[in-house]
């Protein structure tokens, strides 16, 4: 069973739990450090002999446009991430629209491909933006992975489908790759275990989430999706003043991240999320 590995490329002070701290008008003010830690990533990843799809902001890949070059050269696959790591939900259809465009557009001249993938920030394609759909269509999409089928403060579509589905609109067909959950009895209700990665891989046990994907993969016959950041395997990032919630969702475990991806990179086949998806 082939699964999709996933990475999110957005450097540190980007994040959605330090918005309210650090206004987007001031990312510039703050040293870059995703090169560096997409350079480690990408090294692993040879190591490994492991592609995976790597959804660009594009606003990094302005700045960067050698690292969205070497990703597609080591043969991984440049994904969207959008451009100003924006909630869908919260900045409307327009907005939106404007902003998967410019990303798309910086994306393509960067790597002289057609850009078929994407991944919304914070995973805001939710209840209130099932819109953006549409929108993905006609702008040129054909897949995405931006919905979770979990409860949380901030994004997710409990009741969605676990495994990839076809999204029928009216503009056309789009493959979904909903992030991974494992179906657990705790205390004798059903919860859906989110064990694709990013903060709950830093906040679950490595064994665990290998476990949970063996079992989808074995038991359901089903591909799981695992996703992480750059900033994820970096503990010597600058260190953000903001509240407790934000600081843990953002610096937990920091310094276990690596080790636990090279756990799951034992074992388990990964590869890009067309590939994955069989596109």
């Amino acid at each position: 069973m082939l699964n999709a590995l996933t990475i999110d490329v957005e450097d540190y002070f980007q994040v959605n739990a330090f918005e309210p701290y650090i206004p987007r008008e001031n990312w510039d003010r703050y040293p870059l450090r995703v090169a560096g830690n997409v350079a480690r990533l990408l090294d692993l990843l040879d190591e490994y002999q492991v592609k995976a799809t790597f959804f660009v902001l594009g606003w990094v890949a302005e700045r960067v446009p050698g690292t969205v070059r070497e990703i597609q050269a080591r043969g991984h696959e440049v994904a969207c991430h959008g451009y100003g790591h924006q909630l869908i939900f919260r900045i409307g259809p327009q907005l939106f629209r404007d902003d998967i465009r410019r990303a798309k557009a910086v994306l393509e001249d960067i790597t002289g491909t057609a850009v078929r993938g994407y991944r919304a920030p914070t995973y805001s394609i939710t209840r209130e933006s099932l819109w953006a759909f549409d929108l993905l269509l006609e702008e040129g999409f054909s897949f995405d992975s931006s919905v979770f089928p979990v409860y949380h403060d901030t994004y997710g579509i409990p009741d969605a489908p676990r495994f990839p589905y076809l999204v029928r609109r009216a503009a056309g067909t789009l493959q979904e790759f909903p992030l991974t959950t494992l179906p657990l009895k705790l205390a004798g209700k059903s919860v859906q275990l989110p064990i694709a990665g990013g903060g709950y891989l830093r906040l679950l046990p490595a064994a665990l989430i290998k476990w949970g994907i063996d079992r989808v993969n074995r038991v359901e016959g089903k591909p799981c999706v695992l996703y992480l950041h750059p900033w994820e395997i970096d503990p010597d990032q600058p260190r953000i003043q903001a509240g407790w919630k934000s600081r843990f969702r953002h610096y937990n475990n920091l310094a276990k991240t690596e080790d636990k991806l090279r756990y799951l990179l034992k074992g388990v086949r990964y590869g890009t999320m067309s590939q994955a998806l069989g596109l």
